[in-house]
């Protein structure tokens, strides 16, 4: 077990930190992981890299201790020289990014979170947590590609203007991405997420609460 050269990474503390975009297994499924099945989990270099600094690898469990399970690596690294196919990894429940399931596969579980992939307009101060959101729309969706995976939701999303200049809210860009993304930084409008087209909300920072606008 060649833990000098790597740590895992801890999937609820990932997913926690980005709850509408980073999705894991559940508590039941990780509990109900056998010897046998497959996890995946993230090696974090401790040593200097070529390329990448931590990669996503497979593991089979070989054996289970309470909290604590061991198992091969069944990955050949990009980063030579760290870890080689084969090598015995102990690790946690709460390492789990996804799982790989034996015959017969456990029933299924409950699908237990909601995912937020469609597409929407958003100012980047409020992407990268300067600003948070002040007022939103709904329009017409018309910035998807044919070749888009996901579709253009029409929402359209500004960071709160305060005391910023109209030529600084002119200077401010946008981004084009996934609905999750934003809720990642601020999700205090879920509620309004389905609301139809053509609805329009501003925030009242003294009470928190969205007021409709008529546009």
């Amino acid at each position: 077990m060649r833990s000098d050269v790597y740590r895992l990474d801890d999937a609820r503390v990932r997913a926690a930190e980005s709850r509408y975009t980073f999705f894991i297994p559940s508590e039941s499924e990780t509990a109900a992981v056998r010897v046998g099945d497959s996890v995946r989990l993230t090696f974090e270099w401790l040593t200097d890299v070529e390329k990448y600094g931590g990669e996503r690898m497979w593991v089979e469990i070989t054996r289970i201790d309470g909290e604590t399970l061991t198992g091969t690596l069944d990955n050949e690294p990009f980063e030579k020289g760290k870890l080689q196919r084969g090598d015995v990894i102990a690790f946690e429940r709460r390492h789990i990014l996804d799982i790989q399931w034996i015959a017969p596969k456990p029933p299924a579980f409950p699908r237990q979170y909601r995912e937020y992939w469609e597409r929407c307009l958003v100012d980047d101060c409020v992407l990268d947590g300067s600003e948070p959101v002040e007022y939103l729309y709904r329009e017409e969706p018309d910035m998807a590609e044919e070749s888009d995976k996901y579709p253009d939701s029409g929402w359209r999303i500004r960071g709160r203007i305060g005391s910023a200049t109209d030529d600084e809210i002119e200077a401010r860009k946008a981004q084009y991405v996934a609905l999750g993304a934003v809720l990642n930084r601020d999700d205090s409008w879920l509620h309004l997420i389905d609301s139809p087209i053509g609805s329009a909300y501003e925030r009242d920072f003294e009470t928190g609460e969205y007021r409709p606008v008529n546009n």
